[in-house]
């Protein structure tokens, strides 16, 4: 004890043993400086940087372990060694650099007897097709590197090599089959079988692949162990990534302030390490202020996860939505589906956003198809006899979506009711919260006040407390509680007195009929909400002017092509602020300001305040003109929409 105490190297070698990192990077820095270190225990030291944050050095110090190996003539080591330099530089996206350091590891061990650094360099080949998405040649890698592994005793080479394999499984839909390679692996790194570096690949990679699948309650459970292993190790770096995964869970239950300060303090110890986790990082704090209405902090969250590589969708495109920038949100989200390589999990993930964006476009059929495809998945990706809760969840939602849009009452009411429980189920406050506010949507249209109060009223109690801003303010405003903003639309037949004259009773009843349905079905096709019908013509309500020019400008052509029997109808609109009362209808100045600029249209014509228009119309407009409005002190500038 007493030799190991008075040398900084016999020391060292101990602290290594140990995984006393910190320790062990003091002694062996000093015993390196007196020039006593061999290969191994460079790299040790080297073991020693990296764990403490030093990752630079580490990757230098194995380079010089590498090039100490080869003059010691261990070719296996210096291949073993090529192979982590590899992929310290792959975790930092220096692709061309990684791909030389296992071009060299190939050549190394090309003419040798198959060993340990053969498994090593096969389980980077399988990483690497994994990522890739070429999993028929990631699984032979794979099971090289477990062959191998089991064949010379390398515990943590099996184990490292098992639980990609169960991933993989998982991504390919043998869930069961994965499931159990993914518990084969993480008994071994629970039961301390593992060195550290293994243990944390082994934990990392199970919880990813238990969110990827939506088994929230498995992701948990194993955060929760791979934290309690993170929190008893005195480095830093690795244990960033456990902190992204503890913020994922804390986010789905509620816990926002505590999640944000997971996520970017694990942002910042997982830089230098890894680019592609950090980019998660990003992106999960992105996803929070999102939630919370903090929308310029979240978009320059989004911008830091693109930069480092993550597709920052369906994020960004719900932010867009929340803008109010539907066709921006289309797009974006459309092209983000668009992507051949995207494997039926992170189609998964991103289909809810489809459905909800499609929905604010009155784009239904597109919605429904999502719908359908998200089903799909949920089935092929089952739990046993049943489907992941998050997959579950998100289904049964998107048909309480699609549902309210198409007032399936009956419908809407039963896929919600099974959202609510479901989300409940899994305790994540804010998706329940979701379902119970479109639920009472649902009791509204079905004449049920007081059920769709007291829904609302669950919902916004539960926004409130998570600091969900704008999903509150939506909450209020269907309570009545406080203003909304719209655009609003009013159209009316003109001189309907003589057209009944005209064609008599009958054909204009007749023809009635046919207009009510067919500018019902127009509004609702471009996300508008019909408030009231006027007798002659619609009260309409849409989240933005586009889509509510859409919807005017699609009024009028199918008018045209019905002629000569289609009515003359006018259009005015006009975006401001209203009550939302308790009977789903609006009060307040936005509202009379559009019913009078509906007044001042002609018959064929669309009517709008120039300001309703600031985000712009694929629409030509005519020049402005200056009106005064009946009950407003200041005159206002209206455009015609040219819809043909």
């Amino acid at each position: 004890m007493t030799q190991v105490a008075d040398d900084p190297l016999a020391a060292g070698r101990e602290a290594v043993r140990k995984h006393a990192w910190r320790e062990a990077y003091e002694l062996l820095q000093s015993a390196d400086a007196a020039g006593r270190l061999e290969a191994e225990d460079l790299e040790g030291l080297a073991e020693a940087a990296w764990w403490t944050g030093r990752l630079d050095e580490a990757i230098g110090l194995r380079e010089r372990a590498h090039a100490a190996s080869l003059e010691a003539g261990d070719t296996q080591r210096a291949a073993l060694l090529a192979v982590n330099v590899a992929i310290d530089h792959a975790n930092r996206a220096a692709m061309s650099v990684a791909g030389g350091w296992l071009a060299r590891a190939e050549r190394l061990l090309a003419n040798e007897d198959e060993g340990i650094a053969h498994g090593y360099l096969a389980l980077a080949h399988g990483m690497s097709f994994l990522d890739m998405g070429e999993l028929d040649t990631a699984s032979r890698e794979l099971d090289r590197a477990q062959d191998i592994g089991a064949r010379f005793g390398d515990r943590n080479l099996e184990a490292m090599a098992l639980v990609f394999k169960g991933t993989l499984l998982v991504s390919k839909g043998e869930v069961t089959e994965g499931l159990a390679l993914l518990d084969e692996a993480t008994a071994a790194a629970v039961g301390g079988e593992l060195r550290p570096l293994a243990t944390g690949l082994v934990y990392c990679v199970t919880i990813h692949s238990c969110q990827a699948l939506g088994d929230c309650g498995r992701a948990a459970e194993w955060t929760d162990v791979a934290n309690r292993w993170c929190d008893r190790l005195d480095v830093t770096g690795f244990p960033g990534a456990c902190r992204i995964h503890r913020a994922e869970i804390l986010r789905l239950r509620g816990e926002w302030p505590q999640a944000e300060e997971q996520a970017v303090q694990a942002c910042d110890e997982l830089q230098e390490y890894n680019r592609f986790v950090t980019a998660g990082g990003f992106y999960e704090i992105g996803e929070i202020r999102r939630r919370r209405g903090d929308f310029s902090a979240a978009e320059e969250s989004y911008r830091k996860a693109s930069d480092l590589g993550r597709d920052p969708q369906p994020g960004l495109a719900l932010l867009r939505l929340a803008q109010g920038k539907v066709d921006a949100a289309s797009t974006a989200i459309k092209r983000a589906l668009a992507g051949e390589s995207l494997d039926p999990l992170a189609r998964a993930r991103r289909l809810p956003a489809q459905i909800e964006i499609a929905l604010a476009a009155g784009e239904i059929r597109r919605a429904r198809e999502a719908a359908d495809e998200l089903e799909g998945i949920a089935d092929r990706y089952r739990l046993g006899e049943r489907r992941s809760p998050s997959l579950e969840g998100a289904v049964k939602l998107a048909r309480g979506q699609i549902g309210l849009a198409e007032h399936d009452w009956e419908g809407a009411e039963n896929a919600l009711r099974a959202a609510r429980q479901t989300w409940d189920g899994v305790g994540a406050p804010y998706e329940t919260a979701q379902a119970r506010l479109l639920l009472g949507l649902v009791y509204r249209g079905q004449g049920d006040e007081d059920g769709a109060r007291e829904e609302l009223s669950a919902a916004k109690a539960t926004f409130e407390r998570l600091g969900a801003a704008l999903d509150l303010q939506r909450a209020s405003e269907l309570l009545g509680e406080s203003r909304t903003r719209r655009t609003f639309m009013f159209t009316d037949i003109v001189d309907s007195t003589k057209l009944v004259e005209v064609l008599g009773e009958e054909k204009w009843r007749k023809l009635l009929t046919w207009h009510d349905r067919k500018l019902r079905e127009l509004i609702e096709q471009a996300g508008g909400e019909v408030i009231k019908h006027t007798g002659d013509g619609y009260f309409a309500a849409f989240l933005s002017p586009v889509a509510a020019v859409e919807a005017a400008a699609g009024i009028q052509r199918a008018l045209d092509e019905h002629e000569p029997l289609a009515p003359d109808v006018r259009i005015g609109m006009h975006t401001g602020g209203a009550f939302h009362k308790e009977d789903a209808d609006y009060a307040g100045q936005g509202v009379h300001m559009a019913a009078r600029i509906g007044a001042l249209a002609g018959g064929g014509e669309i009517l709008v305040s120039r300001d309703s228009l600031d985000g712009g119309t694929r629409f030509s407009l005519s020049e402005p003109r200056l009106e005064a409005l009946k009950g407003f002190d200041e005159p206002i500038e209206l455009v015609a929409v040219d819809w043909r």
